[in-house]
């Protein structure tokens, strides 16, 4: 007799359809598209419901900065905050984005220096304008992480509890290791999106409509992001596989979160309050 594994075995396809080896649509590459389409929604619901110096009809250029901000600084932040020797071993790497590799933090840096642009560009109150896009933030880093579950990556340190997900890719001894053999490990991914996505969107879509953060404390809630995402992503680091070396101790995951604190808390601090309006 044969028992059942006690653990399920991770066996999702990365692609939803698939015309050859590498080429199809993936779900990772889907994520970040309903991603921005879902976030540029969310602005432009915002923008034509409440008071905004963000007009409606350049919503869909402020998508155009942010895909161009997140694509290159994820991107740029990959290599040089994880894998930093790649960028000089394998310089076009960088180019082939279906092998993965993406960094939330870098990501945010650049947003930020694409807000700074369209800002200024747009004469919309830089502030103001972050507040909007860390609002809808959370939904792209939902999908995000559900898509690293699909593709079986990031996944969790070793553990017994009952959910756990055994990943091929995680054997010490792929060529050599049964797939029951290979330990069980906490599918930090879902985690992930459940609290630095699901969480955090329903937290900042929240104080974003029951508030007039946007018009009185502009800044506050970008600090708040920063703040709370840090906090949260420092929770599910504690159950992820460090796929870099520790800095201090930390998870290069949390290590760079503090900065993230820092600046959200400095945000709050020094967002200006102005008069409410009558």
């Amino acid at each position: 007799m044969i028992l059942p594994l006690a653990h399920w075995i991770h066996d999702l396809d990365p692609f939803l359809f698939r015309w050859g080896e590498n080429f199809g649509v993936r779900y990772y590459g889907l994520a970040y598209l309903l991603g921005f389409l879902g976030g540029g929604w969310l602005i432009h619901r915002y923008v034509t419901r409440r008071p905004s110096a963000l007009r409606p009809e350049a919503v869909p250029d402020l998508l155009i900065a942010l895909v161009i901000g997140v694509f290159l600084g994820g991107r740029l932040g990959y290599f040089l905050l994880y894998q930093p020797e790649s960028i000089f071993s394998d310089p076009l790497r960088f180019v082939r984005v279906w092998e993965g590799g993406m960094a939330s933090h870098g990501g945010m840096a650049g947003v930020a220096l694409a807000l700074v642009w369209f800002a200024r560009a747009h004469r919309v109150p830089f502030l103001q304008l972050g507040d909007l896009v860390v609002a809808a933030a959370p939904l792209g880093i939902l999908l995000g992480r559900g898509a690293n579950f699909i593709n079986g990556e990031l996944w969790g340190k070793i553990t017994t509890v009952r959910w756990g997900v055994i990943f091929p890719d995680s054997a010490e001894r792929p060529w050599a290791q049964a797939v029951a053999d290979i330990p069980a490990r906490h599918p930090s991914q879902l985690y992930a999106a459940a609290l630095e996505g699901a969480v955090l969107l329903a937290l900042m879509q929240t104080r974003l409509w029951t508030s007039d953060l946007v018009q009185r404390q502009p800044g506050r809630l970008a600090g708040e992001f920063f703040g709370a995402y840090a906090v949260l992503r420092s929770v599910t680091e504690i159950f992820r596989e460090p796929d870099a070396a520790l800095i201090l101790g930390l998870s290069r995951g949390t290590f760079y979160s503090l900065f993230l604190l820092v600046a959200g808390i400095l945000l709050i601090l020094r967002s200006p309050k102005t008069e409410k309006p009558s």
